[in-house]
C-alpha cells in the first residue's frame, strides 16, 4: 500500500509539476505582453482556494494534475481592450509558443544540472587496448585521446561510437593527441560477426523482478518476420527455460544452432515460434578508455556536451516515427508513463524522467497539429500572410478535426500502454 501511495504521488507531481509550468509560461507571457487573463488555475475541477488579483483571479483547485489559463478573447474574439483576439500577431506567436518552451527549457536545464551533479563521465583518453584489435594494430597507444574521427571533432565516447557505426566497416582516421603532439592514425574497423533478432525486453516490472516480456520489436526484424510480438512473454529458449533478460540474451548467443526455437505465452495460448537470427557485423575500435576525472570542470563540460545529445534525441526519434522506423504502437501515453515512474528507484531515476517527460511535452506540444500550440501557431502565421483572420467556424472546424484526432490518437496510445502492462 506504501509503493503505491509513493507511485502515486510521483506520478501525480510529475504530470501536475510539467503541466502546470507549461501554463505559468502561457501565463506570464501574457503578462508582458498586456494581455487580460481572467483566471490562472493550478489544478482541475472544483475550487479549493482563490484569491482575485487586479486583473487576474488566482484559483488553487481540486486535481492536481496540471493547470490553465483562461484569457480574455482567446476561445472567441473580443473587442475588450487587452483581449488576446486584439493583440498583435507577434505577441500572440509569443504566448502560444512559451509553454512549449518552457518545457523545454526546463527539460535541457534540469537534465544538465543533473549530468553535472552525476559525474562519472567516460573520457576519450585511451587506458589500453586489445589485442589483435584494429586500434592495436594500428598503433593507438595507452595515454592517447582522441580528438577527431574523420575531421569531425569528438568530445563524448558515444560521438564516436556513432561514427563508428554510420562508417560501417569502411576506413576511419583518429586524431589524436600524443604528448604534445597532434598525430593521425588510419585504421579499418574490426569486425564481429553478432546475432541479431530486433527483441527488446521491458526491463523490470513494478515489483523489481526481471521480466521476459517482450516490450518492443523492431521493423524488418527477424522476430518481426517469425510472428513474435509485442507483450509475448518468452518462457524457453532452445527447450531451456529462460528467466530472466540475462539468460535470455546468454541463451541467444551462445546457441550454435541455425535457427533458434522460443516457447513464448500470448494471452491463454502457448505458441512455439522458430526464428532465424539476423547476423550482422558490428564494428569495434578495441579500446578501453578511461574514466574522467571526477571534477567540477569535467563535469561541467560532459555535461554540456551530454545535454546536446539530448535535446537532439527527441527530434531523431520525431525522425524515426516519420520514417516508419518506430511504429506508432510504440508510442507512449500517460498510461504508459504512470508504468514508467513506478518503476523509478532513486531521486536521479525520478529526475532524469522528469527532464525526459519535459522536453517531449514541449516539442510535442509545438508540433503543427490543430488542437496543439503548434497547431495555434500555424493558423496565426496563416494569418499574417492572408493580413486577416480567418473565419471564427473555419478556426473552429479546423481545431475540432486536430482534437479528434488527437483524442483518436490518445485512446490508440492508451490501449497499447495497457497491452504493455498486461
Amino acid at each position: 500500500m506504501t509503493a503505491f501511495i509513493i507511485t502515486a504521488l510521483k506520478i501525480i507531481f510529475l504530470l501536475g509539476f510539467l503541466i502546470t509550468i507549461h501554463e505559468l509560461g502561457h501565463f506570464l507571457v501574457a503578462k508582458l505582453c498586456k494581455v487580460k487573463v481572467n483566471e490562472f488555475a493550478i489544478g482541475f475541477g472544483p475550487k479549493i482556494w482563490q484569491k482575485q488579483g487586479k486583473v487576474t483571479k488566482y484559483t488553487l483547485r481540486l486535481i492536481p494534475l496540471g493547470g490553465y489559463n483562461s484569457m480574455e478573447g482567446e476561445e472567441q474574439y473580443s473587442e475588450e481592450e487587452g483581449s488576446f483576439s486584439k493583440a498583435s500577431i507577434p505577441k500572440r506567436i509569443a504566448i502560444v509558443l512559451a509553454g512549449g518552451m518552457v518545457n523545454i527549457l526546463f527539460g535541457i536545464v534540469t537534465y544538465f544540472i543533473l549530468m553535472a551533479c552525476v559525474g562519472n563521465n567516460t573520457s576519450l583518453v585511451v587506458d589500453s587496448t586489445m589485442e589483435n584489435y584494429a586500434a592495436q594494430t594500428a598503433g593507438v597507444q595507452a595515454g592517447d585521446e582522441i580528438i577527431k574521427v574523420n575531421g569531425k571533432n569528438v568530445h563524448l565516447k558515444t560521438d564516436l561510437d556513432e561514427i563508428l557505426e554510420q562508417n560501417n566497416g569502411e576506413e576511419m582516421t583518429l586524431t589524436v593527441k600524443r604528448g604534445e603532439e597532434i598525430q593521425e592514425i588510419t585504421l579499418t574497423p574490426t569486425a564481429v560477426d553478432a546475432k541479431s533478432t530486433g527483441i527488446y525486453l521491458r526491463g523490470t516490472e513494478a515489483e523489481g523482478e526481471a521480466s521476459t516480456k517482450i516490450l518492443m520489436i523492431e521493423v524488418g526484424s527477424s522476430a518481426e518476420k517469425a510472428g513474435l510480438k509485442e507483450n509475448d512473454e518468452i518462457i524457453k529458449i532452445n527447450g531451456a527455460e529462460v528467466k530472466n533478460q540475462e539468460e535470455i540474451i546468454g541463451a541467444i548467443t551462445n546457441s550454435e544452432l541455425e535457427t533458434i526455437e522460443f516457447t513464448v505465452q500470448r494471452g491463454n495460448e502457448t505458441l512455439d515460434i522458430s526464428l532465424t537470427p539476423d547476423t550482422t557485423p558490428v564494428y569495434y575500435l578495441g579500446i578501453y578508455f578511461k574514466m574522467a576525472e571526477n571534477n567540477l570542470g569535467n563535469n561541467l563540460y560532459y555535461a554540456f556536451y551530454q545535454t546536446g545529445d539530448f535535446s537532439f534525441s527527441i527530434i531523431d526519434n520525431l525522425k524515426m516515427l516519420v520514417t516508419g522506423q518506430v511504429r506508432a504502437n510504440q508510442l507512449m501515453g500517460p498510461v504508459g508513463i504512470s508504468e514508467v515512474v513506478a518503476q523509478t528507484t532513486g531521486i536521479e531515476d525520478f529526475v532524469y524522467l522528469l527532464a525526459l517527460i519535459s522536453l517531449s511535452l514541449g516539442v510535442t506540444n509545438l508540433l503543427p497539429i490543430p488542437a496543439l500550440d503548434g497547431g495555434r501557431i500555424v493558423l496565426l502565421l496563416i494569418e499574417a500572410i492572408r493580413r486577416k483572420r480567418l473565419s471564427e467556424k473555419t478556426e473552429m472546424n479546423i481545431q475540432l478535426i486536430g482534437f479528434a484526432f488527437l483524442i483518436t490518437l490518445s485512446i490508440y496510445v492508451a490501449y497499447n500502454d495497457i497491452l504493455r502492462i498486461l
